[in-house]
This record gives structure tokens, C-alpha cells and sequence, in this order.
């Protein structure tokens, strides 16, 4: 559909004014009025396509070293002495916008923010990253031990405009700013993902389990 058919409507063409065009923000608005969505709306017309949505002008910020997490069961020493032990991990670090909260692999949005990224800046933006390893652990005794992972970050912002072959809310066009968080490369902007050993002291009940007679001077895991 060219762009006047598209802003044809009662017999004649209009500008695109304020009666074409819709600006939502990034937050949700009150669905008060027939006329006004919000943006999860929006973006839900983008995800399923009744929307035909773009990723505008997408700014990719500096790179960052995101908050670590446990990637790996707990590792509880019952002994009188350092235990080590080799643990494997596993860490998935998905992608989540401001306006809508995840961003599904695979999902229409994905798509639509990889291509806008990949056009301006000709690089492949990652909606979810995946590492296993295994790592060894040394645990003082009394403590329990396991492993965190620091994934490093990016945040990216863009303006969503989402173009309706017939009105919706009163208008063709409705741009919904937007920052999507997500997995950087390793080295990106020389920063760089970190596995770490981390430990604490046991807590009252769990020294109990120390001190029954399965778990009596052994060092054991259970999942986190």
C-alpha cells in the first residue's frame, strides 16, 4: 500500500498530523479513552503482526558487566577441613524492553530488533546467551559454597513504529520508545564476563543436616 492510499480517508488526503500520528510512552497508560492504547498493546500488535512495526534509530550503549548470579547447585561442607570439588554450571542470560518485559527467541520482536541493529551498526545483536563450564570450588568447613556468573550487558534504545493498513485508536502510525537489555559479546568495549567461587557460612538449619547421620562428615550438594 503506497503512503497516500494509506492516509486517504474520507475522500481526500491527509497530513500526517497529529490525527495520523500517536506517540504512546515506554510506561503503561491508563486505557481510559477508546483512543489512547497503551504500550503493551502496541507492542502486542508488533509481536503478532497486525502491527507492520519497525525499530527506529536504535543507539547501542556501552557495554557493561550485569549483576552476578548462582549458576550452580550448593555445595555444603560437613567436614573438619577445606573441601574442592569440581562443579559444572549452566547460565542462560535472556533479553528483556522496558515496554513489554521479556523478548521471546523467536518471537516477531526478536526479529525485528536483530534486523534494525544488524542494519545500522552490521553486527548480530544476541537475544540470548548460553555458557556451560565447570569450575572448582574450595569450602571452608561449616560453609557452603557455589558458583555466580556476571554476563555482560548492553542497553539498546530505539522508537517502535508500528504503521495499521486501516486506523486503530484513531491512527495510522503510533511510536512507542523503548530500551531493550540484553547479552553483549564477550570484550565488548573491553569488558568482559566473570565466573566467580562464592561462599557464606551455613544457617541453623542447615547445620542441622551437617549433623545427621547421612550427611555427618561429608561434603554434599543440593540443587539451588
Amino acid at each position: 500500500m503506497t503512503m497516500n492510499r494509506a492516509l486517504r480517508y474520507g475522500g481526500r488526503v491527509l497530513a500526517l498530523t497529529a490525527t495520523a500520528l500517536g506517540t504512546v510512552a515506554a510506561t503503561a497508560l491508563p486505557a481510559a479513552a477508546e483512543d489512547q492504547p497503551t504500550a503493551e498493546q502496541i507492542m502486542a500488535d508488533c509481536g503478532s503482526g497486525e502491527g507492520k512495526c519497525t525499530f527506529n534509530s536504535p543507539k547501542v550503549g556501552e557495554a557493561y558487566l550485569g549483576k552476578a548470579r548462582q549458576v550452580s547447585d550448593l555445595l555444603y561442607n560437613c567436614t573438619t577441613s577445606p573441601a574442592s570439588q569440581s562443579m559444572s554450571w549452566a547460565d542462560t542470560v535472556g533479553s528483556s524492553h522496558s515496554v513489554g518485559g521479556s523478548v521471546t527467541v523467536g518471537g516477531g520482536i526478536e526479529g525485528i530488533i536483530t534486523a534494525s541493529v544488524t542494519a545500522t551498526y552490521n553486527y548480530t545483536w544476541q537475544s540470548s546467551h548460553t555458557e556451560t563450564s565447570n569450575f572448582t570450588v574450595t569450602v571452608r568447613p561449616g560453609e557452603v559454597g557455589w558458583i555466580s556468573r556476571a554476563q555482560v550487558m548492553q542497553r539498546i534504545t530505539g522508537t517502535w513504529q508500528t504503521h495499521y493498513e486501516d486506523r486503530k485508536w484513531d491512527h495510522y502510525y503510533w511510536f512507542v520508545p523503548d530500551v531493550v537489555t540484553g547479552p553483549a559479546m564477550n570484550g565488548t568495549d573491553g569488558k568482559h564476563s566473570a565466573v566467580m567461587a562464592k561462599s557464606r557460612k551455613m544457617t541453623a538449619a542447615e547445620k542441622k543436616l551437617c549433623s545427621s547421620g547421612s550427611t555427618r562428615g561429608e561434603v554434599f550438594t543440593r540443587d539451588h
